[in-house]
This record gives C-alpha cells, structure tokens and sequence, in this order.
C-alpha cells in the first residue's frame, strides 16, 4: 500500500500540491505566436466588448489599504508559494496571443493587497485563488474563508495585523466544502485555542462530509485533469498560464483542516459572535453540496459565498465532479434576492470584487440568477425539441441583456461546456444514436479513421490546409486520430499542439485556454506532470474509516484479487470503532463490527494503520513496537492489502 496517503490527499486536495517544472523541457516545446487567424479573431472580440463599463475596475481598486512589501511568500523549507509579481507582466496591453477579455478579468484578478470594503469589514485579496474576509468585532477578528494554504492565510493575517492593529482571530467561517475557503485555517488560529473554546469553527450542515469525500473516490483522475484545468504546469506569461478564471492562481502551501464546531443547519439561524449579529441561508447543491451565504444585518452587507461571481461558474467543472444543478443554484440566488437585497448596501464574496450600491446590487443578483436560469430553461427547451448535448452547446448563448454584462462571461464557466453538463444531469452520457451505444475504442478507432483517410500522411495534409485556414477545432478533430494510432508521429503532434495552442489563445474562458495550453505543452514535451509526495493530512485524520474503506476498494486490482476470499477484522479502539473487511469475488466490502470466523484481527489506533497504507512506517515495525497487534493469520492480512494498486496519477490526457 505505499503511496497510499498520496492518493487519499490527491483526492482531497488535487488542485494544490502540484510541484512547478514537472514537464520536462523537449525540441519543440517552445509556444509559437499568435496566427493572423487568432490576431483577426482577437481584435473582433476586442471591438464587441463592453469597454465603456468600467464598474468592474473601481470595484476592485475601491478601499485599497496595502500590500506585502516582500513580493513573494516562502514555506519553511525556503520553497516559494506564492509570487505576487509574477503577474505583472498583465498590467501591459493585451497581446495577441490572449484574448483580450481574459486579459482584461486576469489583470483585474491579479490586483492584490488589503481593501476596506465597508466599516468593520476587510478583504485581502490577490493572495491565493480565493479571498480571505476578516469582520471587526469588538475585540478581535471573525474570518470568513481562510485560502488554500497555511502560508498565504498567515501572509493575510500579518498584512492585516500591521495595517490594522494586531487582533486575535474570534472565529472562523468555511462558507463551503471546497479546500480553497479552509486549507489555510491553521494559519490564523491554532487547535488548542478551537478544542478551549476560545475560537469558533461555523461551517454549514455537512461541510465536514463533503470536505473529505467529494474528491477521495476519483481523486487521482481529478487531481491530473486539474494540472490541465488550472495551468498548474504551465510557465506564467502571455503565452501561458495567466489566471483560473476566478483568481490568479493555486497557492502551493500546506493545506489544513480544523473540523466545525458549529454547523448551520437552517435558513434563518443568527449566531451573534463578538458583538456581531450573523444570519444565514443555506444552500445546498449549487457551487459546492454544503455551502452557505451570510448577512450582516448591522451593516447592510451580505456575503453570497462562491454563489455569484464576476464570471459564469461551472455547473460541472472541468477536472471533474458531480453535475451541479443549475435551477437549484438560480433559486437559491432567487431567494438571496427576496431574502437580503432590499437590507444590502454591499455586497462581497469568496472570490473576485465587492459591488456596492442597493441598485447595483439588485441589479447584477437579478440579471446574474437569470443567466444561471436561462442557461437551464434554453438547454432543456432544445433538449426537448431533441437536440443533443453537443449540439445544444453550438447553438446556446445568453440573450443580449443578459451577455452584454462582464459577470455573465464565460471567464470560468462557459454557456458551452455548462449546457452540456445540465443536458448531462438529465439525460445521461447517451445522446440518443445507436452508434453511441457501444463506439470503438479511442486507439482502435483511431486506425480506422486513419485508413479511411488514406493514411496518416494523408490526415497530416488535410490538417495543414485547415491550420493555413484558422480552422483549428478541426485541426485537433482529425489530427487526434493520428496521435492516438501512431503516438510517436512527431509532424501529427507538433502540428495538433500548434492547433490546441491557437485554440488557447482565442479562448475567453480561463481553463480552456489553459487545458490547450496544456495539452500542446504534452504533446511537444511527452510529459505528464507528477503527483505531490503527501497532502492534505488533517483532512485524512477527518475521513470517516468507512471512505477509508471505499478508497481502499477501487484500488483493489482484480488480476491479483482473482480467486481469493478473505476476511480481516480491524479493531480501532482509539475511536470505539470495529469493522469486517471480506475480499470475494475480485470486490472489497466492509461491514461496521467483528465478524466470526475471519482469519485475523488487526487492532491499532487507527493513525498507525493509516500510517501503515501510506507507506510512512512498515507493518512489522508497528508490530514489533506493539502499535498493532494482529491475531490469527498474518498471512491473511498481507494478502488483503496485497491486492490493492495505486493509481500513478501521471497518466497521459492528449495522447495513448
């Protein structure tokens, strides 16, 4: 079971813990200029923007008090986190290699430092891909969203502390289930001061199951989509990464977990918390399966989470997850309205700008719901008339009132790729063809589409044509059929790179530009990336021991579990618990208490066996020492781990 751990903080944590420069440098990997094509479509996006809206950038300047005077943040073991100019090239015009509406959100993204958003109320922002909140209360700091990382919610913390008085931290406030609004909560409060009571952790009902389960089953493939999603590999610059759509980058601290002392459970509960009254609405199923809002009625300010953004959010994010619901999410916002709006005079969230004004406010909420809920209505109107989730995607767009707005772009999210997950939700991945059904394989279909071309050479000319014509999308649909029956034709790979990268720079949404990027960047290095060695160990300590099990169960590998039929007792007494673990059948199952008759018990606290499965210490070393004990057949319990095969998590996206 080495690596154990590493696969079960991949799945926790699989957008955090990349380490830079995993691809390695190969002939042709250097990015080529924008094409006449993609500098023709550029400028036609440039000259249909809204550029006399300037809202956005008085928004996101209004209130700046300071910044970190050390541009970059360390970890203790020197290793950079976080560099603030490395960025600045984005405060130069647009080059024709972006399209200049990203270039325009990125550059507003990056901005970073500490704003006064309204009395008693703070943001730092510009310090990880999402914003930290601290609320003045009468003797210390409620802080709404701690980052990612350790290291960057202590850089917030300290800019705070030296601009606005050195305050302790009162309590905290995960608004949701996503590591990017908690890894950094050791990083203002420590756990003594939670397990006394002297810190509050509020979170709503379910965060802590949702924290640790959303990405553990599928961790290791979401974990390597999300390199591409992020452009966690790619160099920063005008022909590289330049934002996530929702802030600059991933900071790539240590990511914590300190589980909620309090959970919402209603609409309408109030906490008051050092002098400060704080109502919430909860809502489940939207951006996140645990997420909430919260009003400050004392100060007309309302904090909509990661619920309303200044982009289109993703209804199925692009490195994968289960589907959101789009009507739910629309509803919710729709309740917001009802709820708060006409007692809100600022409103703020967890990432990008606040907005500011009763109009403004009710105005963006109302166009902003009504984007999510058209995107709903026009993909099920066309899915009943039956059009297919493709080709829904080619013919959706908001209606001009709705588009002309910069929050409804598509800088995370797109009207596209979101329509197709709501055709997704209610129909499935079939779309109807019988061809569909049971189609040949990528490689195997591959070779065919090859020969029925006339060869690859043949493909390769046909390529060339309609790259010389910009027509990349087409480029990349007959060019990968190439790549994937014949991996190592150089000319096939570097000219679908070419096509994938063009398609990069014409992209307003931030993870396509950088999933092309990305995968051009593959086919030119023929390098995947690597996984972290181990993250997210707190939100391991949180895992309940029967999604232990189950990460345990999709790693069996049924070659070597064939035939065999085992049963191992694991004894926890440290947390009371019992379990049966039986491998038939080529499948792992687990049942909570002993059962009679299995061919050994294994007794440990449960972080010494967890410890074992992740290669940190060897079982007859724990044994020895008498941390574990087993009863019974040794033999049995080798056998029931020895099946078990860890994902390398390195596998290739844009190639066989």
């Amino acid at each position: 079971m080495q690596g154990m751990m590493r696969a079960i903080g991949c799945g926790l944590a699989a957008t955090v813990l990349w380490s830079a420069g995993a691809f390695g440098e190969g002939a042709g990997s250097a990015p080529k200029p924008a094409t006449s094509h993609t500098i023709e479509a550029n400028e036609a996006v440039a000259r249909s923007l809204p550029m006399e809206d300037q809202r956005d950038l008085d928004f996101a300047a209004r209130g700046f008090i300071a910044t970190m005077e050390d541009p970059v943040v360390k970890g203790e073991d020197g290793r950079v986190i976080w560099d603030f100019g490395a960025y600045d090239f984005l405060k130069q015009p647009a080059p024709p290699t972006v399209n200049p509406s990203l270039w325009r959100a990125a550059g507003i993204l990056a901005q970073h430092g500490l704003f006064k958003v309204a009395d008693h109320i703070y943001q730092v922002r510009g310090f990880d891909i999402s914003v930290m909140t601290f609320i003045e209360g009468k003797s210390g700091w409620i802080v709404i969203d701690p980052l990612v990382s350790t290291e960057m919610a202590a850089a917030a913390y300290a800019l705070v502390s030296k601009h606005l008085g050195t305050k302790p931290v009162h309590a905290v406030i995960y608004t949701h289930s996503h590591v990017d609004h908690y890894g950094g909560v050791r990083g203002v409060v420590d756990q003594a001061d939670v397990e006394s009571g002297k810190v509050q952790i509020i979170a709503p009902e379910g965060f802590l199951e949702h924290a640790v389960s959303e990405n553990v089953i599928a961790g290791t493939a979401m974990g390597r989509r999300a390199t591409f999603m992020f452009g966690i590999l790619l160099p920063k610059g005008p022909e590289g990464q330049l934002s996530t759509g929702i802030g600059p980058a991933v900071s790539t601290g240590t990511v914590t977990l300190i589980p909620p002392t309090h959970s919402i459970t209603h609409t309408g509960e109030t906490l008051r918390i050092d002098g400060v009254t704080l109502e919430f609405q909860l809502t489940p199923g939207t951006e996140a399966p645990a997420e909430m809002n919260i009003f400050l009625p004392e100060w007309r300010a309302l904090c909509l989470a990661e619920n309303a953004n200044s982009s289109m959010h993703n209804v199925l994010t692009l490195r994968g997850a289960l589907v959101r619901d789009a009507k739910a999410w629309a509803d919710y916002l729709g309740e917001s309205i009802r709820l708060f709006a006409d007692r809100t005079d600022v409103m703020f969230t967890s990432h990008f700008w606040p907005r500011w004004g009763h109009d403004e406010i009710v105005d963006y909420l109302t166009k902003h719901r009504d984007a999510y809920r058209y995107l709903h209505n026009e993909t099920v109107r066309l899915m009943n008339e039956g059009y297919t989730g493709e080709e829904i995607a080619e013919r959706i767009a908001l209606p001009p009132v709705l588009a002309r707005e910069w929050y409804n772009h598509g800088y995370y999210g797109t009207m596209s790729h979101n329509s197709k997950a709501v055709y997704q939700r209610y129909m499935g991945w079939y779309d109807g063809n019988p061809s569909s059904l049971n189609p040949l394989p990528p490689e195997e279909a591959a070779r065919h589409y090859v020969d029925a071309f006339g060869g690859a050479d043949a493909v390769i000319e046909k390529a060339r044509v309609s790259y010389a014509a910009g027509d990349y999308r087409w480029v990349a649909e007959i060019l990968k059929h190439v790549v994937f029956a014949e991996p190592d034709n150089d000319t096939a790979r570097e000219l679908l790179a070419d096509a994938y990268e063009q398609m990069g720079y014409q992209a307003e949404s931030a993870p396509w530009r950088n999933i092309y990027l990305s995968g051009a960047m593959e086919l030119r290095t023929g390098s995947h990336g690597r996984l972290p060695q181990a993250v997210g160990v707190d939100t391991v300590r949180s895992m309940a021991s029967p999604l232990v099990f189950d990460l345990m169960a999709v790693r069996v590998d049924p070659a070597r579990a064939e035939g065999l039929d085992v049963t191992v007792n694991l004894v926890f007494p440290d947390r009371e618990e019992a379990y049966a673990l039986t491998l038939a059948n080529s499948v792992l199952n687990h049942e909570a208490g002993k059962q009679d008759g299995a061919a050994a018990t294994l007794t440990s606290n449960r972080a010494a066996f967890l410890m074992v499965m992740a290669g940190m210490a060897k079982m007859p070393d724990l044994v020895a020492a008498g941390a574990i004990t087993i009863e019974g057949d040794p033999q049995a319990v080798a056998t029931l781990f020895g099946v078990m095969k860890n994902p390398k998590g390195d596998f290739p996206i844009v190639t066989p």
